[in-house]
C-alpha cells in the first residue's frame, strides 16, 4: 500500500491544483527577514468559498518538505479525501538558519536563546501575520523532519500548546525529551494528534531514543490524545519521509474521510441503534476538533441508510430525514428518506404522497424527480 502511495505522491508532487508563491516575512524577534512559502488550495479564491477557513500545516524545513506534503494533498483533495489546507513553509536553507533556529542547551535540553527566538518567531509573528492574511481555521498542524521534528515538540511544553497535531519524522530528541514529551502528552486536555515515524534504516543512535519515545507515549491514557507510531520499513532516515506524510495525514484527518466500507462494518451496522446520532457526531467532531464545515456527503448517508434498513430501525429514518433537510434543504432528499419511512412502515397511501411532493422539489444527486415519480408508481 505504502509502494503505491508513494507512486501517487511522486506523480502528483507538481501540485497542479494549488498556488504556490514565496513571501518575505520581517521579523523583530530574529532581527531579520525570512522567506515563507504559503501553498493555498485550488478552491481559495472561489467566490463561493470567500468566507470559508482551512486548516493551517506549518512546515519546517519548508524548503524541502514544501512539495512533497502539497503533491500528496493536491492529490486526496481532488478526491474529497482529505480535507483542503493552507500550508506555510519556512525556509530553513538560507545561511545555515535551520541550525541556528533549533539550538539547543545541552545541559537544560531546552531551546538556547537563538532557539527561543526562533519559537517566539513563529507564536509571535508567523502565525498572527499567516491568521492576519489568510482565511485559517483555529485547526493547526507543525511538522518537521530530523532536527526541526525534535524542536516542533517544544510547542507542547506551553500550557495551551498552539498547534492540534503534529508530525513527527525521525526527531533528533533533545536531553529528556522521550520523558517530558509523553508526560505533556497526558497533561493536555484538548484533543492532540501526534504522529511519530522512523525506519528500520534510521540512524540507530536516533531510531533507539525514538522507539523509547514511542514505548513512554503508548503508556499514556488520555481520551484527548490520538497517537500514531510508524515503522516504516526498507526506509532511511530521508526516504522515510515521502512514505510518512500520507500516513500522518490520514491520521489526522481519519474522521474527514467518506465512510468506508470497514468503518461501515466495524463500527455502524454493528450499532444497536444511534444510527443517526453516529452521522451527526462525525461530522460535529469534523467541524469542531478540524475547524472543517462540509455538508454531510451523500455516500455517508447512504451508508447509514443501508445500515438502518439491515436492522429493521425504520423510526430511524424519520431523524435521517431531518438531517438530510438540514443539509441539503429544499431538496428531493429529505421527503425521500420521509416516504422510505412510509413504505417501509407499510403505509403506502402516505408514501406515495411524500414520493410525488419530491418530484416538485430540486434534484440533488442521484435523488433525481424520475426516481421519485418511479418509486411513487411503483406502489400503486
Amino acid at each position: 500500500m505504502k509502494t503505491n502511495t508513494l507512486l501517487l505522491l511522486l506523480l502528483f508532487t507538481s501540485t497542479l491544483f494549488s498556488q504556490k508563491k514565496t513571501e518575505e516575512l520581517p521579523s523583530e524577534r530574529l532581527n531579520t527577514t525570512r522567506l515563507i512559502t504559503v501553498v493555498t488550495p485550488a478552491s481559495y479564491d472561489l467566490p463561493a468559498n470567500k468566507n470559508k477557513k482551512y486548516p493551517l500545516l506549518v512546515l519546517l524545513d519548508g524548503d524541502y518538505l514544501v512539495d512533497p506534503f502539497s503533491g500528496m494533498l493536491s492529490y486526496t483533495e481532488y478526491w474529497n479525501d482529505l480535507p483542503e489546507v493552507i500550508i506555510v513553509g519556512i525556509n530553513q536553507n538560507r545561511d545555515n538558519e535551520r541550525a541556528t533556529d533549533c539550538r539547543i542547551d545541552k545541559e537544560t535540553g531546552l531551546p538556547d536563546e537563538f532557539g527561543e527566538k526562533f519559537f517566539d518567531f513563529i507564536a509571535t509573528e508567523l502565525l498572527p501575520y499567516v491568521d492576519k492574511k489568510y482565511r485559517v481555521s483555529p485547526f493547526k498542524i507543525i511538522a518537521g523532519h530530523d532536527v526541526t521534528a525534535g524542536y516542533i515538540n517544544y510547542f507542547l511544553y506551553k500550557e495551551n500548546p498552539l498547534f492540534n497535531a503534529y508530525i513527527v519524522l525521525s526527531p533528533e530528541l533533545p536531553k529528556d525529551m522521550d520523558i517530558h514529551v509523553p508526560e505533556r502528552l497526558a497533561d493536555i486536555k484538548t484533543p492532540i494528534y501526534y504522529y511519530l515515524a522512523t525506519a528500520d534504516g534510521d540512524v540507530m543512535k536516533m531510531q533507539k531514543k525514538i522507539k523509547t519515545l514511542d514505548e513512554n507515549i503508548k503508556k499514556v491514557s488520555s481520551p484527548t490524545l490520538k497517537y500514531y507510531f510508524d515503522d516504516i520499513k526498507n526506509a532511511s532516515h530521508y526516504s522515510l519521509v515521502p512514505y510518512a506524510i500520507p500516513e500522518a495525514m490520514y491520521h489526522i484527518f481519519s474522521v474527514y474521510q467518506p465512510i468506508t466500507s470497514t468503518e461501515y462494518q466495524e463500527k455502524i451496522v454493528t450499532l444497536q441503534s444511534g444510527y443517526v446520532d453516529y452521522l451527526t457526531q462525525k461530522y460535529k467532531i469534523i467541524q469542531e476538533d478540524l475547524g472543517v464545515k462540509i455538508p454531510i456527503r451523500l455516500n455517508d448517508f447512504r451508508a447509514i441508510e443501508a445500515a438502518i434498513l439491515k436492522n429493521g430501525a425504520y423510526e430511524e429514518l424519520k431523524a435521517l430525514s431531518d438531517v438530510a433537510s438540514k443539509n441539503y434543504p429544499r431538496t428531493t432528499f429529505s421527503e425521500y428518506y420521509t416516504a422510505l419511512y412510509y413504505e417501509k412502515t407499510d403505509d403506502n397511501k402516505k408514501a406515495i404522497k411524500s414520493y410525488m411532493k419530491a418530484y416538485s422539489l430540486s434534484e440533488v444527486g442521484e435523488y433525481t424527480k424520475d426516481m421519485m415519480l418511479d418509486k411513487a408508481e411503483n406502489l400503486k
